[in-house]
């Protein structure tokens, strides 16, 4: 039995040693224990495999049970603190009329006195509607730099929950915050640094069945998604509502970003990117890996241009890509041009 034990030990520590996730090595452990407990109950009394696992089923059940007991435990505790956390945390009172209180006229001052931004701007980014789509590497600081900027309310949609694996990058979330929800995590970061802001939290994968009515609801699109079909999804639900899509993506060194906006000219999405890539060719930064701050400076660029859109300041990347090598410290932008025979625009991006 100690046998059994010394190697789920070896499976957890030096899993976790090793960067595997929480999930898989849970998934592991239970195929262990499945494969113990098997062997006890089928092989006959005696035999040296069912010796060296223990020699009985009992022990192994009634581990099983005790640690059935500690993860009910553990999940009682851990809801009744998400909902503590809830319920301390500082809730939004924005002012009405877009009007500014004492306290918010402190906070923007450094924007106000910005000549592109000004007090009308910061007016608009108060009375702005901006959806986050992923809580993740570019949601994080996109969220966290929306929120301090006085967007006034901002929607975070993301299904999955805080993991350890995250918190090298993604850095709106805490160590006490892991087995949170990102949505809610993220929620009670922008409204620590922000009570002044609204934040509308939905836990749960955006689907097609939802994305039209979701996207109604808001001014602008922040795409910080890592998989392709969100961003098609993405992408085709934004051009339909003629709603501006600011779209980034990541891996390893390198980052890119840009405006799909067809209704103000440019190409979308899809012009650019017909298909997506073939399995393997574009993996994903838990296979390929990246270096933890450039989510961050990605994400917070992605910040600049929903508030250059919302303020009407300079020339958002509309019909441009930016692309930045963090390894060698350099960047370029890349022209884009709308697609005649896109499905999801028909290249009415087309100026001229």
């Amino acid at each position: 039995m100690l046998l059994v034990l010394g190697f789920a030990a070896l499976i957890w520590w030096g899993g976790g040693w090793m960067g595997v996730s929480r999930q898989a090595r849970l998934t592991l452990l239970a195929a262990l224990f499945g494969v113990v407990l098997l062997a006890q109950l089928i092989l006959p009394v005696g035999h040296p495999v069912r010796v060296v696992t223990g020699g009985a089923p009992a022990p192994w059940l009634l581990l099983a049970g005790f640690a059935g007991i500690v993860a009910l435990y553990r999940r009682g505790l851990l809801a009744l603190r998400n909902r503590a956390r809830a319920g301390d945390a500082p809730q939004s009172t924005p002012q009405p009329g877009g009007t500014f209180s004492a306290t918010e006229l402190d906070r923007y001052a450094r924007h106000i006195v910005l000549r592109e931004i000004g007090g009308p701007g910061q007016k608009r980014m108060k009375q702005a509607r901006i959806l986050v789509i992923g809580a993740g590497g570019l949601g994080a600081p996109a969220l966290q730099y929306l929120a301090a900027a006085g967007i006034g309310t901002i929607g975070v949609i993301d299904d999955d929950v805080v993991e350890n694996a995250n918190l090298q990058r993604q850095v709106i979330h805490r160590d006490a915050d892991i087995g949170m929800p990102k949505v809610f995590s993220a929620q009670q970061a922008m409204l620590a640094q922000n009570p002044a802001v609204t934040v509308r939290p939905y836990h749960r994968r955006l689907t097609s069945e939802i994305a039209a009515d979701l996207f109604a609801e808001y001014d602008l699109i922040l795409d910080g998604t890592d998989n392709f079909d969100t961003r098609y999804l993405s992408n085709a639900t934004a051009v339909a509502a003629g709603k501006p899509l600011v779209s980034g993506a990541l891996s390893q060194w390198e980052g890119q970003l840009s405006v799909f906006d067809p209704a103000h000219s440019g190409p979308c999405y899809q012009c650019i990117f017909p298909e997506a890539p073939a399995p393997g060719l574009a993996p994903s930064c838990a296979e390929a890996g990246v270096i933890g701050p450039l989510p961050g400076v990605v994400g917070a660029m992605m910040a600049v241009e929903a508030i250059k859109v919302v303020t009407d300041a300079g020339a958002p990347l509309r019909g441009q890509m930016l692309i930045y090598d963090a390894l060698y410290g350099e960047t370029r932008t890349i022209r884009l041009a709308p697609r005649a025979d896109c499905p999801v625009c028909g290249g009415k991006g087309r100026v001229g």
